[in-house]
């Protein structure tokens, strides 16, 4: 119950920005002011897209809208490719902030017992959660942020991000490139996409490396109780 409660702290955080400036910036980055935004940075147009993308992580930016933007100023591919630099850049960022916490903070957060368990389900289960977050509203910071917290493991994190965070960029500039007005199914597509590639780098990544050092821990007292028992 109290590590379901601490996770749900992020979500909590990031949702009264939202509450207090959500409708000025709606209204202030609302349909084609964002592509107009974006032009009249000229060549750094880049910076402002992925700024804004980075800035979501702590204000109701629509991330969607700035990747599809970015789709419509700079094409398919390379607005793909900035926007998919922005979005992994601020899961990043939510991730190395909470960990940044250190083991003492989490512990006294949690406790060690749910820490543990938290530590545990994000190795088995939260590379899921993270690739096909990244494509959703709130989601991706409150995910990024509860994996850092129960300081999952980085090689975990951080692929499964990539496995995000591409997919959705492309798949959202692409959609911008193209004129198209369809947010369900650009959702639809790029919360898909990553569903696909992660369990290929998930593969990867068991056979390149060991598990995290506290299940390494956990793992090594129960066959030690094994023996003793």
């Amino acid at each position: 119950m109290r590590l379901l409660l601490v996770l749900l702290l992020p979500a909590a955080v990031l949702l009264l920005p939202f509450l207090l400036v959500g409708d000025r910036l709606d209204a202030a980055l609302g349909g084609p002011r964002l592509v107009e935004l974006l032009a009249a940075a000229g060549s750094w147009a880049w910076v402002v897209g992925i700024a804004l993308l980075v800035g979501d992580l702590i204000l109701p930016i629509p991330a969607s809208g700035v990747m599809a933007a970015l789709g419509i100023v700079y094409g398919p591919w390379l607005g793909g490719v900035i926007a998919a630099a922005g979005s992994f850049l601020a899961g990043s960022l939510g991730y190395l902030l909470c960990r940044g916490l250190g083991q003492r903070a989490a512990s006294w957060l949690l406790g060690q017992r749910d820490l543990r368990r938290g530590t545990e389900l994000a190795d088995r289960h939260g590379g899921w959660l993270a690739a096909a977050s990244r494509a959703l509203p709130l989601l991706p910071e409150t995910v990024a942020c509860a994996a850092g917290l129960v300081r999952m493991r980085p090689a975990v994190f951080f692929a499964a991000l990539a496995c995000g965070a591409v997919p959705t960029g492309l798949a959202f500039a692409t959609l911008g490139s193209l004129g198209a007005d369809r947010p369900l199914a650009s959702i639809a597509v790029a919360t898909l996409l990553p569903l696909a590639v992660w369990p290929i780098a998930q593969r990867a990544l068991r056979r390149s490396g060991p598990p995290h050092p506290a299940l390494q821990n956990q793992r090594q007292g129960e066959q030690q109780g094994c023996k003793d028992s």
